[in-house]
């Protein structure tokens, strides 16, 4: 027999408890309108193309591409134009 090391405490939390589903939710949601990394890529290298390949911009070509693409998905979620199929 199997002897466990940390026993968990029964009394200490019922079986039904959980999470509240609200916070998961927003979370979810949110994560899903967030850009993947190879799309914010993807728009910083043209940026970077764009601007005469100099270097020493990269950061800032980064996070101006992630800003267009959650600007450009949360257009679309105000317009409900995600809910389409």
């Amino acid at each position: 027999m199997k002897h466990n090391k940390y026993p968990q405490d029964q009394k200490s939390k019922p079986a039904t408890a959980s999470q509240p589903t609200t916070v998961v939710s927003l979370n979810q949601l949110e994560s899903s309108f967030a850009p993947s990394p190879d799309e914010v890529a993807r728009r910083a290298y043209f940026a970077y193309v764009n601007q005469g390949s100099q270097s020493g911009h990269e950061v800032q070509h980064w996070l101006d591409a992630e800003a267009e693409l959650i600007a450009e998905r949360d257009q679309t979620r105000v317009h409900g134009f995600h809910n389409r199929t």
